[in-house]
């Protein structure tokens, strides 16, 4: 994949119809390379899967509209880099972000390995109130998992995070992932004491500067 595209020109692009939703996330998927964030992107965006993808350079993105308890629901869901070299242009855009999904390979201990580093990314460049989801992807590949189930459910509930296995390649928990990912963030605005926790606008470049028009009193998603 290449580098996004400027935001301002792709928000030109967009059908004016596509501004019609209650609510707008935007979300992050973020995890080393090859654990297979971009399969899971397109299983999720489009119902589609290959093994054919080639690391993704920089960060692109997906939108994709949902609809959650009578509410409609815009994600914008960004698809990031695991490489090092790239790690200063996706964090960049760490902020605004309300939901993360956190992703290591269970046929790969050093990718689990490497959670608590990417949760410290996390914490270190994002919104404070982001909500996080760990995930170990290719459930399909379970004569090969290095990672067991518990390993994984031990370290989401150390974090803090919900936690789930999941296989893009046979779209198991991929839909519901991104569900549980939404109604967490939906239940968070909802306990917030004024009903605003939208994260503080960001740097031009940042994300797409969409304004969801959210009502007074939270989500209620």
């Amino acid at each position: 994949m290449a580098l996004a595209r400027d935001p301002g020109v792709a928000q030109e692009q967009r059908d004016p119809a596509d501004q019609n939703f209650d609510y707008m996330f935007k979300l992050l998927i973020i995890g080393n390379s090859s654990v297979g964030k971009t399969s899971f992107l397109f299983r999720y965006a489009d119902d589609s899967f290959t093994s054919a993808f080639v690391s993704t350079v920089g960060i692109d993105f997906k939108v994709k509209t949902i609809y959650r308890k009578n509410k409609r629901v815009k994600l914008q869901i960004w698809d990031t880099a695991g490489q090092e070299r790239y790690r200063t242009i996706t964090t960049a855009y760490y902020r605004g972000a309300m939901g993360f999904l956190l992703m290591y390979d269970i046929t790969s201990q050093d990718s689990f390995f490497t959670v608590q580093d990417w949760a410290t990314q996390i914490k270190t460049y994002s919104w404070d109130n982001a909500q996080v989801v760990l995930i170990g992807n290719k459930l399909d590949l379970e004569e090969d998992r290095q990672v067991p189930t518990e390993n994984g459910q031990r370290l989401a509930k150390e974090l803090g995070f919900q936690f789930f296995e999941a296989s893009a390649k046979d779209n198991i928990n991929v839909k519901q992932v991104f569900d549980r990912l939404v109604d967490v963030i939906c239940e968070k605005m909802n306990e917030s004491v004024n009903g605003d926790v939208r994260p503080a606008p960001s740097h031009k470049g940042d994300s797409l500067e969409d304004t969801p028009s959210t009502s007074q009193g939270g989500c209620a998603c």
